[in-house]
């Protein structure tokens, strides 16, 4: 292992702290203004006549109620979401109460807490794997807004800065019930939505 000379911090691991504080800074610099709701796909769809309704509102009834959480707990707000799927909140009322652990096996985010830079490529990474259509939950403050660190040089003033935001859950933290409300409107969201795959913009 080659030792640098200062600090006696192998060579290899300064060169890899480069390589991916060069990545973040890139990824910080593309993100500079919110991601647009995907919502081009209705302008397409309209001209063509292909508008279903009774069909569409039959699917949307089934996608509501089969909604697959990946949990992304960062912070406190992650205790939260944990507590709404314990037996006192019981989140399986919505039979959302499997959490899974690939992304590849969710259609909902639950980005709960602080998002600092650093972690931004693997939340980027983590949502593009999962499948279309696949919504997204901003909970609390800091992953709204960025909370009290929105100013600060390492928080991301938003989630909606790199992934498309549907439903925004305030509090700091917020409990659990606020978090059942939000899955309650992201539920009335999906039903209203058409059969077309949601975009990226």
């Amino acid at each position: 292992m080659e030792i640098a000379p200062s600090g006696g911090i192998p060579a290899n691991f300064l060169e890899l702290d480069r390589v991916e504080g060069e990545g973040v800074m890139a990824l910080r610099g593309k993100a500079q203004a919110p991601v647009p709701d995907p919502t081009g796909w209705l302008e397409e769809e309209v001209p063509r006549g292909l508008l279903v309704t009774s069909l569409g509102a039959f699917v949307g009834w089934g996608r509501k109620f089969s909604v697959w959480p990946v949990g992304f707990g960062l912070a406190c707000c992650a205790m939260e979401m944990i507590a709404t799927a314990a037996s006192r909140f019981d989140i399986s009322r919505f039979g959302m109460e499997l959490f899974r652990a690939s992304p590849r096996q969710a259609d909902l985010m639950i980005v709960s807490g602080t998002l600092t830079w650093k972690m931004a490529p693997q939340l980027k990474r983590i949502y593009d794997q999962m499948p279309e259509p696949k919504w997204v939950v901003a909970m609390g403050q800091c992953a709204a807004s960025g909370g009290p660190f929105a100013e600060s040089y390492f928080v991301v003033p938003g989630v909606n800065r790199l992934v498309p935001v549907d439903v925004y859950v305030p509090g700091c933290p917020p409990r659990p019930e606020a978090l059942l409300y939000g899955l309650i409107k992201l539920h009335e969201k999906i039903a209203r939505e058409n059969l077309a795959l949601r975009r990226e913009p």
